[in-house]
């Protein structure tokens, strides 16, 4: 059964992107069959998976304006297991386009319709805003993940999200639901990571994931080459966090197909 995954955060700089290509990565480096969608229209989950920009030109935007079908747009990549449908700048109209259309938060959701079955896990990287373009992602998905950034205005960001996914949920998927909540950019040496990982677990309990995304710079230095961290340097201490974040996942996800 496929899930849909939603990884959404309105503050840019969290980790956001990171996370959905290396969590892809990792999840497809298990076996799984993956598929990323980039639906951020600055497009450095394309960038950082290697999608030049002549494999851009059938891309998420053209997908929701209906002028392609999901199986034209999507790409593979370098990692096994792993596809890719990218985006370009122009999807950034589409906040002003998808005003005028018929089931406007439904496009998204509506095209996505063929990857189920098709695919074991589809994640979609949401851009950092609250637009009408996160609403797609969060109506077309079956929970979201949200990457938390260890500094001092990360719950004030969080409760916000909260309240938007809680709208969504009532108003246009009512099996929408947070997923889980996974600390990045942690720094073990500063006593503010401690705080706000204290805090937030706390607050929202079992809903964060042990698995914390340290500060590392061979996650940082990866999308240069165009490689997640997993292949750029799969013994580092960012690419083995992502693993263990997938692996987490997974335990998750079988957790909860045992409890329905």
């Amino acid at each position: 059964m496929t899930k849909i995954v939603a990884i959404t955060n309105q503050k840019g700089g969290v980790g956001k992107t990171t996370t959905s290509v290396n969590l892809s990565t990792a999840l497809a480096a298990c076996g799984y069959k993956v598929l990323l969608i980039d639906f951020d229209p600055q497009g450095n989950a394309s960038t950082g998976l290697g999608v030049t920009e002549y494999d851009r030109e059938r891309n998420s935007y053209r997908l929701i304006a209906g002028q392609i079908t999901l199986s034209e747009a999507i790409c593979q990549t370098l990692v096994p297991g792993l596809d890719i449908l990218p985006t370009t700048m122009d999807l950034s109209a589409a906040e002003i386009e998808l005003s005028e259309l018929d089931r406007r938060e439904h496009r998204l959701a509506d095209a996505l319709q063929g990857a189920r079955g098709h695919y074991d896990f589809v994640l979609i990287d949401c851009p950092p805003s609250l637009g009408l373009l996160t609403v797609n992602g969060l109506v077309a998905a079956d929970r979201a993940i949200v990457p938390l950034q260890c500094e001092f205005y990360a719950l004030e960001g969080l409760s916000q999200l909260v309240r938007t996914i809680n709208v969504v949920k009532q108003n246009f998927n009512p099996h929408l639901a947070i997923q889980g909540i996974v600390l990045t950019m942690y720094d073990s040496r500063n006593k503010l990571s401690d705080m706000v990982s204290h805090d937030v677990r706390e607050y929202f309990g079992d809903l964060v994931y042990q698995t914390v995304i340290p500060r590392n710079v061979r996650i940082s230095e990866a999308p240069s080459f165009g490689k997640p961290v997993l292949m750029y340097d799969l013994k580092s201490t960012g690419a083995q966090a992502y693993a263990a974040l997938a692996a987490e996942l997974l335990a998750q996800e079988k957790n909860l197909t045992e409890n329905q």
